[in-house]
């Protein structure tokens, strides 16, 4: 049986990540327009938000895999670099447009994007 101290230190590290991500909300592919819109550097700032959607998406489908699981998508060795995030998100809403609505996360069509580009076999 695990020590009550330790046992309970981690119940409230655990509960303060839980917290810390309820509090982190995505961003919506509307607030990233208006981002790009209304922000002096807005389109880099854009620019550098979808770079770490595909990273954190990328990362989170090697980790399904190291764990034995089925991951998201599958890279194999093809080219999957951070330039090609813009390209990737805005094929999929070009691609999928009545799919999407403003208010809808911008992972969601990262993700989206990503599984249809990089099948798994």
């Amino acid at each position: 049986m695990a020590n009550p101290v330790l046992r309970s230190a981690r119940c409230i590290a655990l509960l303060g990540l839980l917290a810390a991500a309820a509090a982190c909300q995505a961003m919506s592919i509307r607030e990233l327009r208006m981002l790009e819109a209304n922000e002096k550097d807005g389109q880099v700032y854009a620019n550098y938000y979808l770079v770490g959607v595909v990273e954190g998406l990328r990362e989170a489908s090697e980790a399904e895999q190291r764990a034995g699981q089925k991951p998201l998508f599958c890279v194999n060795g093809r080219r999957l670099e951070p330039v090609m995030a813009r390209t990737l998100y805005q094929a999929e809403l070009t691609r999928n447009a009545d799919s999407y609505e403003a208010d809808m996360p911008v992972q969601l069509v990262i993700s989206a994007a990503l599984r249809n580009s990089y099948r798994c076999p």
